[in-house]
């Protein structure tokens, strides 16, 4: 319970500051899972039933298209990942998640975050908080690979996610950047 407790103070940190109370409540839904590397945590074609908060390793989020998979999204300790459009209409979900490390992840199980949140505001608040950081993460990304060339995505990534850049295969960071391996083997190259 003392680390669900501490999850859930971090997921408040994150979002809205929240009483003791509505910490416990928090705490008392959360589900650990532990996952090796290599496996998933969610499969295409699954419906994703939490939010995941990773307490330790790294995980991916990624797509298959034309029988190539695409990165969409890393995290690491302390980060909050969710595959949103499966999750918010509970539809089977088009994105994998794959553990690139053994990794402990804290689900808040869809049903029962509702539900809390319906009787509890600040839960209702902090949701919505940790759903708006999901978007803005997401324009984020989609603005970065509008607007910038692959030597500033590259940079950005280095700046604001170092963990992933020395944690995570490069062929992964490579389509996470939008780029073939060789790019970004000329991109890293110009920087060192």
């Amino acid at each position: 319970m003392e680390d669900s407790l501490s999850v859930a103070r971090e997921l408040s940190r994150q979002t809205i500051p929240i009483s003791k109370e509505a910490l416990d409540k928090l705490a008392s839904i959360l589900v650990r899972t532990e996952i090796k590397k290599g496996q998933n945590f969610l499969n295409e074609g699954d419906i994703c039933k939490q939010i995941g908060y990773v307490q330790k390793g790294l995980v991916r989020q990624y797509y298959y298209k034309n029988k190539k998979d695409f990165t969409e999204h890393f995290s690491c300790e302390g980060d909050v990942f969710i595959c949103i459009e499966s999750f918010l209409r509970q539809v089977p979900s088009r994105l994998i998640v794959e553990a690139l490390e053994n990794t402990v992840i804290y689900g808040l199980p869809h049903d029962e975050v509702l539900a809390l949140g319906a009787e509890c505001y600040e839960i209702e608040v902090l949701y919505r908080g940790l759903l708006e950081n999901s978007l803005i993460l997401s324009q984020v990304k989609m603005d970065m690979f509008r607007m910038e060339t692959a030597n500033e995505r590259y940079n950005r990534l280095l700046r604001e996610q170092p963990e992933i850049i020395k944690r995570a295969p490069l062929s992964h960071i490579a389509s996470y950047l939008l780029m073939t391996p060789e790019t970004l083997s000329r991109v890293r190259a110009s920087i060192i």
